[in-house]
């Protein structure tokens, strides 16, 4: 079995090696002619790796040949449609990682509404009506965290993550105040799940 971390590093990874060894194998071909050939079935084939871009647009045509050319490694000699890149000026291939947004890498279950409420409650400036939301807010969570985790949750593990969501702003921890109880949210997720299974059916 050959492993990747043997093989050649690719140049370009995002088109994946099978367009790497296509780009070496065309490199091999004598006949110029079946060489530009080979090398307009490659640049297909990286449009396709690219749905998010408009194909007609001349810039990212230029673009996937100035790419072919510099995963070649200046070696492929075709004849393009676009003026050749400089070997001296080489593509700068992002390594920037992607930055997601903290509500898909941080208690993901309780969803982005969740820290709109939170916002919303913390600046609101009737004191009866923001108690309200604070524990409104804290059900909520409750709901979200036993729909995903499906276990049993105790109170205090809501107030504490709603403290961290908040930043410290909202604190029920020392309340009297009991949240909804989990053998009642769970009991009404499930007839819900099943009144929407029987409508489905009807």
């Amino acid at each position: 079995m050959e492993y990747n971390t043997n093989r050649l590093k690719l140049v370009i990874p995002e088109y994946g090696r099978n367009i790497h060894k296509m780009i070496d194998y065309a490199i091999q071909i004598k006949n110029r002619k079946e060489r530009n050939k080979c090398a307009w079935s490659i640049i297909k084939l990286m449009t396709y790796s690219n749905p998010g871009f408009n194909k007609e647009i001349p810039y990212f045509q230029h673009k996937l040949w100035n790419q072919l050319f510099f995963m070649s490694k200046y070696q492929l000699d075709i004849d393009p449609p676009f003026p050749k890149p400089n070997p001296e000026k080489k593509i700068q291939v992002s390594s920037k990682k992607a930055v997601y947004p903290e509500y898909l890498t941080n208690f993901r279950y309780y969803g982005k509404i969740i820290r709109n409420m939170i916002h919303v409650a913390v600046h609101c400036k009737d004191k009866q009506k923001k108690e309200g939301l604070f524990y409104a807010i804290a059900n909520t969570m409750k709901k979200n965290y036993l729909r995903w985790n499906k276990n049993i949750v105790e109170d205090d593990v809501i107030f504490q993550d709603l403290k961290v969501l908040s930043k410290g702003k909202i604190c029920l921890m020392n309340n009297t105040d009991p949240l909804l109880q989990s053998s009642h949210i769970l009991l009404n997720t499930k007839r819900k799940k099943n009144y929407l299974n029987n409508r489905k059916k009807a």
